[in-house]
């Protein structure tokens, strides 16, 4: 009972959030739909009419659905760039196999003695298509546009990884932040409008149908005067309707004298680049645009590469070891001097001053399990480790400042390595199924969990302090944001930035809230 009440305050207290990214979850899914629609429908009677196309054409459907989604959109942010556009495409790759298919299955399977019939009356192969064909392989069409359309709305959830917005957004920072609530607030929300989506698809399929018909739901279209004439003006109307729905967020764009921010996908991120934001705001003319919760470092570094971001704020050691490939080096001072100088040359990238804090990469256990086995430090870990689970995230475990590189410093023997994403790697632990996880020093969930990090006795992680980075190109527009970015040289310590995550990440205040009561706090902006 407590967590039904629980989720209902939270949904109760976010309602304007929940219905913001709900609406953007409903553009985008609808949109994306149409087009697989408007591609799907002429393929399949494409591949009908030339049958040597049928087989590449499916296949290739089949290939795409094969494919995971996130793969998918790894390959094509280099190419498209983040934000709606490369989700939409995502959608309607995987939407084209159970319309192509159910089209061309429905068209092909009509009697050949129905067809012979129809040219024996004088109709031409454009009459029989539309007055024969297409009316009675309906219900099997339909059958896969609403295939389509339910598993829509699932995957549009990932849109949240790219900048696209959606109810992902609470899915992902959920997950994150070991919140179920905000999980919830996304998934079932997610889950009406799959059903909402289908019943109106349905509703559509009767509309459509010629009388007589058997609908793909077993239903049998009941004789109306009205049904011939609702035919074309309903698929007008369904399909107006889509794109001025779904129009306004295909194309990333920006305006001239808007500057971008963005963030990586976690808590922390989300409060820095919130301060960035609020910053420009208060300091310049400038309008500001929010792109947060990017994925991943090479998704938020592609987007400042190509300039569909303007800044955002990174860490010394992950620009070091993960983009410019370096050997790890635990001088704090030389890294930043290498990072400041090779960005600029490499990438014409600016680096700007240090924010203060230094969150480098811990490693974490359960206060009984630091008992139980005598662990203070990494080394301890070690020499116990043939008996222990290790639950790092994915990253952490494929990166060289990570475990790649960690497992050369210690002599690390674990009985398995698990990984997986995100705040689910505390959820792990604190269940068993793990015994050490990785985490950030100034974590929020460190505090909540009440657990130990042990030193890093080897001093094998790099330092990692945050640093504002900016593309080149809009420092020579607008020279002023470097000193207003500069403002926040040194103002965040660990323990104030593990503060400002706990009271996100525990306290359930919204980042863009952490963010600005801080700036107020200290000056930097106006009540």
């Amino acid at each position: 009972m407590n967590t039904i009440q629980s989720f209902f305050s939270y949904f109760a207290g976010n309602t304007d959030q929940i219905g913001t990214l709900l609406l953007e979850h409903l553009q985008l899914t609808v949109f994306a739909v149409s087009l697989a629609v408007l591609i799907g429908v002429p393929l399949g009677i494409v591949i009908l009419r030339i049958p040597r196309l049928a087989k590449p054409i499916l296949g290739l459907t089949s290939v795409v659905q094969a494919v995971p989604s996130l793969a998918l959109l790894g390959f094509l942010i280099p190419f498209i760039g983040i934000g709606s556009t490369p989700a939409i495409i995502m959608v309607v790759l995987y939407s084209l196999l159970p319309i192509v298919k159910n089209t061309y299955t429905g068209l092909s399977s009509i009697p050949g003695d129905t067809l012979e019939s129809a040219k024996g009356i004088g109709l031409t192969d454009r009459q029989i298509l539309s007055k024969i064909q297409l009316p009675l392989a309906l219900p099997i069409i339909m059958a896969g546009i609403r295939i389509s359309a339910v598993t829509a709305v699932g995957l549009m959830t990932i849109s949240a990884f790219v900048g696209a917005g959606g109810l992902g957004y609470l899915v992902f920072a959920g997950i994150q932040t070991v919140d179920n609530n905000q999980i919830l607030a996304g998934a079932i929300p997610a889950g009406l409008l799959a059903l909402l989506i289908d019943f109106v698809v349905s509703r559509i399929e009767y509309k459509v149908a010629p009388n007589g018909i058997v609908l793909a739901d077993g239903r049998m279209k009941k004789k109306t005067r009205r049904s011939k004439k609702v035919v074309k003006p309903a698929i007008v109307i369904a399909t107006a309707f889509a794109f001025l729905l779904g129009g306004s967020i295909y194309a990333f764009t920006r305006e001239d004298d808007t500057i971008v921010i963005g963030s990586k996908n976690y808590t922390e991120q989300a409060i820095l680049g919130n301060m960035v934001a609020d910053l420009i705001e208060e300091k310049t003319d400038l309008d500001v645009k929010r792109q947060l919760n990017l994925g991943g470092t090479q998704v938020a570094f592609s987007a400042l590469r190509t300039g569909e971001i303007d800044a955002y704020v990174e860490y010394t050691g992950t620009l070091f070891v993960d983009v410019l490939k370096q050997e790890v080096d635990n001088d704090p001072d030389a890294v930043y001097e290498q990072v400041r100088t090779q960005m600029q040359d490499r990438f014409n990238i600016r680096t700007l001053d240090p924010i203060g804090f230094n969150n480098t990469f811990a490693i974490a256990v359960k206060q009984e399990d630091a008992d139980k086995y005598n662990l203070s430090t990494v080394s301890d870990l070690a020499s116990v480790s043939d008996e222990l689970v290790f639950g790092p995230t994915i990253e952490f475990s494929n990166r060289e400042d990570g475990y790649l590189g960690l497992k050369e410093a210690y002599p690390f023997n674990f009985a398995d390595v698990k990984p997986v994403d995100g705040g689910l790697r505390y959820t792990a632990l604190m269940n068993g199924e793990s015994q050490a996880i990785d985490g950030f020093s100034t974590d929020g969930l460190l505090k909540r969990f009440e657990l130990v990090v042990l030193e890093d006795d080897q001093q094998f992680f790099p330092p990692y302090y945050a640093v504002p980075i900016v593309n080149e190109k809009t420092l020579t527009e607008h020279p002023e944001l470097a000193d207003v970015l500069n403002l926040l040289n040194g103002k965040i310590t660990d323990e104030v930035m593990q503060e400002l995550n706990y009271l996100a990440d525990v306290e359930k205040q919204r980042p863009e809230k952490v963010a600005r009561d801080f700036l107020v706090r200290e000056g930097l902006l106006t009540d």
